[in-house]
């Protein structure tokens, strides 16, 4: 039997999750497996590699426990050579104290319950599977692996707001997020660019959407801040907005509830356009305000691109990863041209294409398109937990 490792992306309605051998020269990805509409019409359904459909099952209006069963049991009972040597789980939020991967036994899992009220979006859902394992199969190691835990090496000033001091005491402080793909995209770019860039703007675009500059690999300082409404506008989450907004809805009648639905269901591309917050949609569609969408999202990463490289003191290379940022080419020529006044031009051809590299032959930035793998760096962090024992 084959050693493998099971990674775990617990959300509010689904349970992504990829099985990786364990290889002498690295990880190998397996397959993928999916689980969708929980606790409404539940869907599994696992694929290869290569797309092919290994299993799929209705599992009725399945709770996460319940999906989560299912999906142990088709694995334990599969018959391809590979055993479990342990689960990797995805965890938005790892506070102050959860800095690195950390194998959980219940002490771990009861502080990492304490961090709940930091990410109530989030959090629950993650902890879920971990804790279904922990009474299913309690001698399968776990490892919890943080989003917020990369942006640790920032200096205390980045992360800092400008509150009492009791808050900034009590949790209240910029965490960053979007861990798991700085850190692999930290990895790969050394790896395709010969060396790791002093100066690094990482653009990870997707339905989430956030920044982060990388000094020499570490990151030093990015747009997402306390919680993931932070920094870019993005999908259906509005990004920055003056706190006197939420005020002002308060004191005229919205409530908590209905606030929290407007800005990370209601806002975005979708509030602005009124139409979708599907990207590739907006930039089909004349209608004026899925243009005017497009417009405020590249206007606000243009900014924050300059904020970046000010924290950074120049930028050196420029990296789109993530949905958007992989295969939107019309909005990497759009960020690109705002930010000539860096140094940054673009090759035509190779952006059309999607090339690894993109940049121009007189481009003072290299500017690159690096596909992210946040489940792979998951893999590899909880292989080394395992065999360190930490």
């Amino acid at each position: 039997m084959n050693d493998a490792i099971l990674v775990v992306n617990a959300g509010s309605s689904s349970i992504k999750c990829a099985l990786f051998a364990c290889q002498e020269q690295g990880l190998e990805r397996v397959y993928q497996a999916d689980i969708t509409g929980i606790g409404t019409h539940t869907l599994f359904k696992v694929k290869t590699t290569d797309g092919d459909t290994l299993h799929q099952q209705d599992l009725g209006a399945a709770s996460h426990d319940t999906a989560f069963r299912c999906l142990l049991d088709w694995s334990e009972h599969r018959d391809d050579g590979y055993q479990l040597r342990g689960i990797g789980h995805r965890v938005v939020h790892g506070g102050t104290r959860f800095v690195a991967p950390v194998l959980v036994n219940a002490e771990i899992l009861t502080a990492l319950e304490a961090l709940i009220p930091l990410a109530p979006l989030h959090q629950p859902h993650n902890l879920k599977p971990i804790h279904t394992l922990h009474d299913h199969k309690p001698d399968l190691p776990q490892v919890a692996c943080f989003d917020t835990a990369f942006h640790a090496t920032q200096p205390p000033v980045a992360q800092q707001f400008a509150i009492p001091h009791e808050h900034t005491e009590a949790g209240v402080r910029r965490y960053g997020f979007h861990g798991q793909s700085y850190a692999y995209i930290a990895q790969r770019l050394p790896e395709l660019a010969g060396a790791m860039p002093d100066n690094t703007i990482v653009a990870h675009l997707g339905n989430g959407a956030s920044l982060a500059a990388l000094k020499a690999g570490k990151s030093i300082a990015t747009t997402m801040g306390f919680s993931a409404l932070d920094g870019l506008m993005m999908g259906t989450r509005c990004g920055a907005i003056d706190p006197g907004v939420l005020l002002h809805w308060l004191q005229n009648g919205m409530t908590a509830q209905d606030i929290e639905k407007t800005l990370y269901h209601q806002s975005g591309l979708l509030g602005v356009s009124g139409i979708s917050n599907d990207m590739q949609d907006l930039l089909d569609n004349p209608e004026p305000r899925a243009q005017q969408a497009v417009d405020l999202f590249v206007y606000r990463i243009s900014r924050e691109i300059g904020s970046l490289a000010a924290a950074l003191g120049g930028v050196d290379a420029l990296v789109f990863t993530a949905g958007i940022g992989e295969h939107a080419a019309a909005i990497r020529t759009r960020i690109c041209a705002q930010a000539a006044w860096l140094g940054v031009a673009l090759d035509t051809d190779a952006n059309a294409r999607h090339a690894q590299r993109i940049d121009a032959q007189n481009s003072r930035v290299s500017v690159w398109v690096i596909p992210t793998d946040e489940e792979k760096m998951i893999a590899q962090q909880t292989r080394l937990s395992i065999e360190h024992g930490e």
